[in-house]
């Protein structure tokens, strides 16, 4: 079962996240990527919940329902301030799993002095380093169509021409990702100052994240989109080298949006992790 949980403390709103598995067991934060939401997890989050861990999946500052930023302010450092916030919130045990943004959130947040302990990190297709052109394909992406789209299936064309292929699933589900304006026109839900250069500008950054992970002890997964042109094969293996407790996995098939592109095998992979260094609460004991 899915329950929504707020968290308080940005930018006079609150966070929103679906919350699944047993309350008081060891906590799942789980980041999505920029322009994306909550959803974008997929069975992925209810999959974890499941298994027993208390799985929080949230929409990340600007983005869904969450607040958005009255100043545009979504500086990394500020976003990594409020993650501290919730990470204190949530308590220990915590695994956090970042994606894209999300990632790149939880690599600046680790790295704070104030910074909460955490159990373990995954970060999902991202690194300190990353593809040029692959990250300026997502910004073009991201920046483009500000007017939106006539229809969910200009919507949908959108996607899949950046992605190389037909989109999958019902094109409803989109509704989870955009919004009618007054107009009648699809925009997506996430606050289009996120992409100002002065934010983009201050999340190239990849001295800064190496610098931040210097120190991080907790057991690290690092997943890649063995499609990925946003993160290189040797920039990952050159990262997991750098840390002590660290792992290297390439998923077959998966772009940079892993979890939209292998939902089963992410999943997989994060709770097989997981289960050895951060396992679940234990099932009820059956009544006799």
């Amino acid at each position: 079962m899915t329950t929504r949980r707020e968290f308080p403390g940005f930018a006079g709103g609150s966070l929103v996240a679906d919350v699944y598995g047993p309350v008081g067991a060891p906590a799942v934060l789980l980041l999505h990527g920029g322009g994306q939401t909550r959803h974008a997890w997929g069975k992925a989050a209810q999959v974890l919940g499941d298994a027993g861990w208390y799985t929080v999946a949230l929409d990340l500052p600007g983005h869904g329902d969450s607040a958005w930023s009255k100043d545009g302010d979504y500086r990394i450092e500020t976003l990594a301030d409020t993650m501290c916030c919730i990470w204190r919130e949530l308590g220990t045990p915590l695994a956090v799993v970042g994606a894209s943004l999300g990632g790149l959130i939880s690599m600046a947040a680790v790295g704070r002095a104030d910074a909460p302990s955490i159990n373990a990190l995954v970060l999902v297709d991202i690194a300190p380093r990353m593809e040029e052109a692959g990250v300026d394909r997502i910004v073009s992406f991201m920046r483009a169509r500000p007017d939106g789209f006539a229809s969910l299936e200009e919507a949908a064309q959108h996607i899949a021409d950046y992605r190389g292929r037909p989109m999958e699933g019902p094109i409803e589900g989109l509704k989870k990702n955009l919004r009618m304006n007054v107009q009648g026109r699809w925009n997506w839900h996430w606050d289009p100052q996120l992409m100002s250069e002065a934010n983009h500008n201050h999340r190239r950054d990849a001295d800064g994240y190496e610098r931040a992970l210097r120190g991080l002890q907790a057991p690290t997964l690092l997943l890649r989109g063995q499609r990925s042109d946003v993160i290189s094969e040797e920039d990952a293996r050159a990262l997991v080298q750098t840390l002590p407790r660290a792992r290297f996995v390439d998923l077959k098939g998966a772009g940079h949006m892993i979890a939209g592109d292998a939902n089963d095998a992410f999943a997989a992979s994060v709770a097989a992790f997981l289960h050895e260094v951060m396992p679940p609460a234990p099932p009820p004991a059956s009544r006799s």
